[in-house]
């Protein structure tokens, strides 16, 4: 899950029918960037929806909200989104609960993308109560509390992992090239305890004692990117620049894997290695010439 308050105008009410400068642009072109060409699963146009419409209004919901003073917008992409059998449904339930929660009707459409190998789900929700009041959010429910809810809703559809389905995931975290699980673990620990503490039979919180063979592995390979070192057996420190630069790594994994998927529909992906990719800022100011494949976002979108 992840979220955004985004920020339309200063005061609601305040100017013509039409929002001014960059702000007015920025939404539509979100709008035209979620319902573009290729994101279902046959590589279709988006189509948004509501609480109550397969194929709902996108531009009369950016028109609805033109006086707004700020809009929310989530994405959310269940782990298992694969196995889910209706995400639109899904999505309804989960809008539903977060009407019940906020005690107000909500304002909101949503596309879903299966374009990226891991299908998800883009909410925008109008910044107004049911009596077109201004709709604020505790920042802790926007955090937590909406993820809650779509993991128990996910849980209700496919029910609780199994403990091997857990640890099996877990273990292919322990050489990921990105933020994992099994690093907000040792960051907690670090954060709690001013170090990890890995020993066995030493103190320790549930959760690392539960999993301290695969955080043995993971500390091991953060050490060789130089962002842990052991202070001496058993016991380590995580650096500072660890989830930043994983996150960073991770952002440019799912770029490159932009790249080969758009190479790969050209049917180029066999004459294009990886080794030839490059990534903006990261090679010098030469000139590049070509034609363009394919566009999008990365990451976070």
């Amino acid at each position: 899950m992840k979220a955004r308050v985004v920020k339309l105008n200063r005061q609601r009410g305040t100017r013509g029918p039409k929002m001014r400068g960059a702000a007015s642009k920025a939404i539509d072109a979100h709008l035209r960037y979620l319902e573009r060409d290729g994101v279902t699963r046959d590589g279709e146009k988006g189509h948004a929806y509501s609480a109550i419409e397969n194929e709902a209004d996108g531009r009369a919901f950016v028109e609805r909200g033109r006086d707004d003073r700020h809009q929310f917008r989530f994405i959310v992409a269940p782990e298992d989104a694969s196995d889910m059998a209706d995400l639109r449904g899904f999505t309804r339930d989960l809008m539903r609960q977060v009407e019940k929660d906020l005690d107000t009707g909500l304002d909101w459409i949503a596309v879903d993308h299966h374009n990226t190998g891991h299908p998800h789900t883009h909410i925008i929700v109008r910044g107004v109560l049911d009596d077109g009041r201004i709709l604020n959010i505790a920042g802790d429910y926007i955090a937590h509390g909406v993820r809650h809810r779509a993991s128990e809703l996910v849980t209700l559809e496919l029910g609780h992992q199994s403990e091997i389905e857990l640890q099996t995931k877990l273990a292919n975290d322990v050489a990921a090239e990105r933020l994992t699980r099994l690093d907000k673990m040792l960051l907690a620990e670090q954060r709690e305890q001013g170090a990890v503490d890995l020993r066995p039979g030493e103190g320790a919180s549930y959760l690392v004692r539960e999993n301290r063979a695969l955080l043995l592995g993971r500390v091991r390979r953060l050490e060789r990117y130089g962002l842990a070192a052991e202070l001496e057996t058993g016991r380590w420190t995580i650096s500072d620049r660890a989830e930043p630069t994983l996150k960073e790594l991770g952002a440019r994994n799912e770029l490159i894997e932009t790249i080969r998927r758009a190479l790969a529909g050209h049917g180029l992906a066999d004459e294009r290695g990886v080794g030839q990719y490059a990534c903006h800022g990261e090679t010098g100011k030469e000139p590049i010439v070509g034609r363009v494949l394919a566009k999008g976002l990365a990451g976070d979108e």
